[in-house]
């Protein structure tokens, strides 16, 4: 798969403080620097593929709003990860928050839809209202998606016998 255009492609940066994951906003307002605290050694990436000094593979989940920029925005960095232009990335898939309450469209489920078979794994975050409001985030108090989000993901990164 051809890599998109330097235009449409997110920064690198390098990272010299230890994670055990990366949330990648693929825009502003996605919410990588919340879902950070749900999982113990994560950071957030701000809006840049983070490259570790040392060479290691960094394992990254993307993080985008369910609103059509946001959605237009994974599926561009997806396809530019699956170019193979990013080889010390592990990407662990993409993490859609609401970007309001109630169902979503027709036409952003198709598009959210599309998006998702660009990447190995999907969750799906509602919308909070108290993060909405800035309250301090405490996962026990979380809906069930975000502490089944973090439960998944933890699974996902520790290490194996």
């Amino acid at each position: 798969m051809p890599a998109p255009d330097m235009a449409d492609r997110l920064p690198r940066r390098d990272v010299n403080r230890p994670a055990t994951l990366w949330w990648l906003g693929v825009h502003g307002g996605a919410g990588e620097s919340t879902l950070a605290a749900t999982v113990a050694g994560s950071r957030s990436a701000g809006h840049a593929w983070p490259t570790a000094n040392d060479g290691s593979l960094s394992n990254v989940i993307l993080v985008a709003r369910s609103n059509a920029n946001g959605l237009a925005a994974a599926q561009r960095a997806a396809t530019e990860w699956a170019s193979g232009s990013l080889p010390m990335v592990r990407l662990l898939g993409l993490v859609i928050v609401a970007d309001s309450r109630g169902k979503l469209p027709k036409p952003l489920r198709d598009l959210a839809q599309v998006v998702s078979g660009g990447v190995p794994q999907v969750w799906q975050v509602p919308w909070v209202e108290e993060w909405r409001l800035g309250e301090p985030f405490d996962l026990d108090s979380s809906p069930k998606e975000v502490r089944a989000l973090a439960a998944s993901v933890t699974a996902l990164i520790a290490p194996t016998a």
